[in-house]
């Protein structure tokens, strides 16, 4: 069956390139009404321009789609808000929200200023919040909404010189597991991307032919599928080069000890089997972790729950 947005409207952050263009273009050639949102600042979030998200809009409307531009700042809840009023009262709701907007202010830790670390957690992590909770009680309302936020193997794995980026977006993965279990009972799916793409933040870091291979292009499928009318929810896909995974974060089975090994020294000493893997597993929710130690304890113990 093909996906089609037909009826939908779609609110994309960042879209004025890179990701967020593909995105729109995706969107609005299946169908989707889309608000075409970029700020239109520099790739460390100076300056401002509505004219690539206005150049996006154009190339839908010549493709015979539907798109209207906006330069919200994100970080900016007012604004935010008010560029989801002004989407509501052109199409009547916003069904689809893609949190893409970023910026980088890359140095090592040591030199790290703390106004650069405060301003990539304003876009990237309140900025996501801020298009989250835009839509979040319309979606609610309506029994329905779709939102993809946007995190990166940088904050997931790691990456030198990215402590800002990478706090910000591993921030992304417990964001999508609350708001998740949250929406659930009204058909509210949250679902996070982690994008590998040759774009403004990652042109001067890779090889001319590795850039061809990692198109933003090839991130946009991935993306329609988690705001999908039979998406997933609370998935982290990961996606790059034509190649599509999902990320999980897993828990080992751990080892209970016994009261008299609550000590450092009985730790070092089990840690290879609580480190084994072999049973790992990802657990649905806070509680469940809960009820696996207690289970545990209760069962070393021989105590009946």
């Amino acid at each position: 069956m093909t996906i089609r947005f037909d009826g939908r409207v779609a609110i994309v952050t960042g879209a004025g390139n890179g990701l967020g263009r593909a995105h729109a273009l995706g969107l609005a050639a299946r169908g989707a009404k889309v608000v075409v949102n970029d700020f239109g600042g520099a790739r460390d979030g100076t300056g401002g321009s509505l004219g690539p998200a206005e150049t996006v809009v154009e190339e839908i409307r010549q493709a015979g789609g539907d798109a209207m531009a906006d330069g919200a700042d994100v970080s900016s809840f007012e604004q935010v808000e008010a560029m989801v009023a002004k989407a509501t009262e052109k199409w009547g709701a916003v069904d689809l929200m893609v949190a893409n907007a970023g910026i980088l202010r890359d140095k090592s830790f040591s030199k790290m200023e703390p106004a650069d670390f405060r301003k990539v957690i304003d876009v990237h992590l309140i900025g996501t919040f801020n298009c989250c909770k835009a839509v979040w009680n319309g979606m609610r309302e309506r029994n329905y909404g779709r939102i993809v936020i946007t995190t990166s193997s940088s904050g997931l794995f790691g990456n030198f010189g990215q402590a800002n980026y990478g706090a910000a977006k591993a921030a992304m993965a417990g964001l999508m597991n609350v708001l998740a279990e949250e929406g659930r009972k009204n058909n509210v799916r949250v679902n996070t991307i982690s994008p590998t793409a040759a774009t403004r933040m990652t042109e001067e870091l890779l090889p001319p032919q590795a850039l061809q291979l990692l198109r933003p292009e090839s991130i946009t499928p991935a993306v329609l599928f988690l705001l999908s009318e039979n998406a997933p929810t609370r998935t982290i896909m990961g996606a790059g080069a034509g190649s599509f995974a999902v990320i999980r974060i897993l828990e080992s089975e751990g080892v209970n000890l016994p009261e008299t090994e609550w000590t450092p020294d009985a730790v070092a000493a089990h840690f290879d089997a609580i480190a084994d893997m072999s049973k790992a597993r990802a657990l649905e929710g806070a509680f469940q972790q809960t009820q696996k130690y207690v289970a545990q304890a209760a069962a070393r113990l021989g105590i009946k729950l």
